[in-house]
């Protein structure tokens, strides 16, 4: 790839740039950057990692490979009317605009255009990220690959059906916020069973490392790792017993559904807006 341009400069947008540009995909000179109006970023990120930052779209776009557009999904008719007679046949665009659809993407430029829609997690601003990617009948293998290279500096990834990608937001776009919580409750236990919090925070961030490279590394299901920590009478019994009772299982399901559901309805309500201001 001669050279990529990343539309937004947001937390995202730079977690992608700082990937890509640590693991060597490119050259940080062949990537070049825009936003809104957000002079002051643009100029901190090309002080910090090198790249070529303009608000010239011309410049931007001259034998450019590849967009990423990295704004937020109610910026999105907005943004594609912004750069759309720059978007070329046989260009690769990528959209990491949560609930935004390919089809409405199409629809905003042209069918013809080679489209990927990603499903990162915040997890990667340190390359954690859990992606999901999704592509349309124009994207060659060639770029598919790329797109998967691009997403691979950030953590896992992983290609799905579009219709798919809802679950995704519901599972791993929305996981990172479902793990803080419980740390957040292990957290308040532990300070209220007399530890302190700095020692409490070591030890829980430890575990849950550790039980995430145990279902990892393991072959074994998570109901028998933990069936395997479970000893008869003993305290972590005592500790299900009441999550149990609680039906936290059942919350956890019921939360990744619903917010499943609510990427659906977003994604629903982005496509209504856009059919009201076209």
């Amino acid at each position: 790839m001669n050279k990529l341009a990343i539309i937004g400069a947001g937390s995202m947008a730079e977690a992608l740039l700082s990937g890509i540009v640590k693991n060597k995909l490119m050259d940080s000179k062949q990537i070049w950057m825009t936003n809104k109006a957000d002079h002051e970023k643009l100029i901190a990120l090309q002080n910090q990692y090198g790249v070529q930052t303009t608000y010239d779209l011309e410049a931007i776009f001259q034998d450019v490979d590849a967009v990423i557009l990295a704004v937020k999904p109610k910026d999105a008719a907005e943004a594609i009317s912004y750069i759309k007679s720059y978007l070329k046949e046989g260009l690769l665009l990528i959209s990491v605009m949560a609930g935004v659809g390919i089809q409405t993407i199409e629809k905003l430029v042209d069918p013809s255009l080679a489209i990927v829609r990603a499903m990162p997690n915040t997890s990667a601003a340190i390359g954690k990220s859990a992606t999901a990617l999704a592509i349309n009948t124009k994207v060659s293998p060639t770029q598919l690959e790329l797109s998967l290279n691009i997403f691979k500096t950030v953590g896992l990834t992983t290609t799905v059906q579009e219709d798919q990608l809802d679950a995704v937001t519901g599972l791993s776009g929305s996981g990172p916020a479902y793990i803080y919580y419980l740390a957040e409750a292990m957290e308040k236990s532990a300070i209220d069973s007399g530890l302190e919090k700095d020692v409490a925070k070591e030890l829980i961030i430890q575990t849950l490392i550790g039980a995430a490279e145990m279902l990892a590394k393991s072959k074994k299901e998570p109901e028998q790792l933990r069936k395997e920590v479970t000893s008869p009478g003993g305290t972590t019994e005592a500790g299900l017993k009441i999550l149990e009772t609680y039906r936290v299982q059942h919350a956890f399901i019921d939360c990744i559904k619903e917010a499943t559901a609510q990427s659906k309805r977003l994604g629903e309500h982005i496509r209504a807006g856009m059919k009201m201001n076209s």
